[in-house]
C-alpha cells in the first residue's frame, strides 16, 4: 500500500520516491510498475537542468498522493539502462506502466506541463500497445534484457509478426543469446595473466567475453583489439579470431558510438 502523506514510508509501504539503480531497476520500476505507475527520473550530477527538475518532480509526486511512484536514476551509474533506454540527453523521464515503457518527455519542464504529462495516462489504465507505439515493442525488449528480464523479452520479440521483424530485432536475438551463456573465468585473475604476459591471447579473449557478457563492450573490444595487434604468429590465427569475434560483437553492441570506435581501430590495426 503507498504512503500518500509523505516520502518516509511506514514499514511495508513503498515511498513515493527513491534512488533506482542498475541492481534493483527490475525489482523497483519494471514490477513495481504492474502495481503501481513509475515515473523514471534519468539524471546525473553534472546536470543542470536535471537539478532545476528535481524539485518539480517531488512536488508532483506529494501532490498525487499515491497515483504515482517516482523514481531516480543516475545515469552515470547505470550504462546498461542508459543504453536498453538509448538515452541522449538528460533529464530524460519515462512513465513505466504494467511492467513496460509507455512514455516520455526531455529537458526540464515547468510543474504544469509535468502534470499535463501525467495525466495523459494517471489513473486511467494504459494497454500494451500504447507502449509499443510510443517506444516500440523492440526498445520494450531491450529495456527488459537490461533488466535481467530475458524470458519476456524474449515473448516479446516472438510476439513480433514474422513481416515485421528487421535487422534491429535479428541482433536483440543475438543479444539475448549472448545474456544466455554465462563465460568462464574470475576476471581479475585473467588481467593479472594479461599484465604479466600481454600476449597471454587466452586470458585476452576469456577476459573479453566476461566483459561483454557484463555489457562493456569498450573493453572487450579493447581485449581483441590488442589481440589484432599483438598477434605476430605464422598466419596470425588469433588475430583472425580476434577479428571474427569483433564483427560479431559489432552487431550486438547497443552503443553505436562505442561500435563506431571499435571498427575505426580495427581498420587501423589490420592495414
Amino acid at each position: 500500500m503507498m504512503n500518500p502523506q509523505n516520502l518516509d514510508p511506514t514499514p511495508g509501504e513503498v515511498p513515493l520516491s527513491f534512488d533506482t539503480t542498475e541492481a534493483d531497476f527490475e525489482a523497483q520500476v519494471l514490477e513495481l510498475s504492474m502495481q503501481v505507475p513509475v515515473l523514471l527520473d534519468c539524471w546525473a550530477p553534472w546536470c543542470g537542468p536535471c537539478r532545476q527538475l528535481g524539485p518539480v518532480l517531488e512536488k508532483v509526486v506529494k501532490a498525487y498522493g499515491g497515483r504515482f511512484v517516482l523514481a531516480k536514476l543516475n545515469t552515470d551509474e547505470a550504462p546498461q539502462i542508459s543504453a536498453a533506454l538509448r538515452i541522449r540527453s538528460i533529464p530524460l523521464v519515462v512513465l513505466f506502466i504494467g511492467g513496460r515503457p509507455v512514455d516520455q518527455f526531455m529537458g526540464a519542464l515547468p510543474e504544469g506541463q509535468v502534470k499535463a504529462f501525467l495525466d495523459k495516462h494517471l489513473p486511467a489504465d494504459v494497454v500494451d500497445a500504447e507502449a509499443e507505439q510510443v517506444f516500440g515493442p523492440l526498445d520494450a525488449a531491450a529495456a527488459l534484457m537490461a533488466a535481467g528480464e530475458l524470458e519476456q523479452a524474449q515473448a516479446l520479440l516472438d510476439s513480433i509478426p514474422a513481416a515485421e521483424r528487421d535487422d534491429e530485432h535479428a541482433r536483440l536475438l543475438k543479444r539475448l543469446a549472448m545474456a544466455r551463456e554465462q563465460p568462464t573465468g574470475n576476471a581479475d585473475e585473467l588481467a593479472a595473466r594479461i599484465a604479466a604476459n600481454p600476449r597471454d591471447f587466452e586470458a585476452r579473449f576469456a577476459l573479453a567475453a566476461l566483459l561483454a557478457h557484463a555489457g562493456d563492450f569498450n573493453a572487450a573490444f579493447d581485449q581483441l583489439l590488442d589481440v589484432v595487434l599483438r598477434d605476430k604468429a605464422e598466419g596470425k590465427p588469433d588475430r583472425e579470431k580476434a577479428r571474427l569475434q569483433l564483427v560479431q560483437w559489432f552487431d550486438v553492441c547497443p552503443d553505436p558510438a562505442v561500435v563506431s570506435r571499435g571498427r575505426r581501430y580495427l581498420g587501423m590495426y589490420l592495414n
